[in-house]
């Protein structure tokens, strides 16, 4: 079966998470820059991995209102279908999950330095995992 690749794009780094082949664990990948090459590296990524669904991260607000987050993260997906295409790709709630990866790293003992290379990457596990665990519950 084919993995799936979960993205939590922000404005300077995209965070980066795959399932294993079976589509029950999501286990990190280092973020990448967002920049120019961005794309052409998720494709890349997208073919070494053996990857069929893309699911980017959309941040919401608490109450459920679209943000300037929300709004950057809907045109980062759009633009990803486009160059990935014919890959699927969907967008899934990614509320708190920055938070969750930054409680989860201080947890493990992490120095809030130590944070900032690996939370994105972090929080697009927590997001991918939830993803993952709720096709596995329907």
């Amino acid at each position: 079966m084919a993995r799936v690749l979960g993205l939590d794009p922000g404005s300077r780094r995209c965070g980066i998470a795959v399932t294993d082949s079976q589509r029950t664990m999501a286990f990190p990948r280092p973020a990448m820059t967002v920049d120019e090459h961005l794309f052409d590296s998720l494709k890349s990524l997208i073919d070494d991995e053996s990857v069929d669904l893309v699911v980017v991260g959309r941040p919401v607000a608490l109450s459920g209102n679209v943000t300037a987050s929300t709004e950057a993260a809907d045109a980062f997906f759009r633009t990803l279908e486009e160059q990935i295409s014919p890959v699927r790709t969907v967008q899934w709630d990614e509320r708190l999950t920055t938070y969750e990866a930054q409680k989860s790293l201080s947890n493990a003992g992490m120095r809030a330095k130590a944070h900032r290379t690996r939370l994105d990457s972090a929080a697009a596990v927590i997001m991918l995992q939830n993803y993952v665990d709720a096709l596995s519950s329907d």
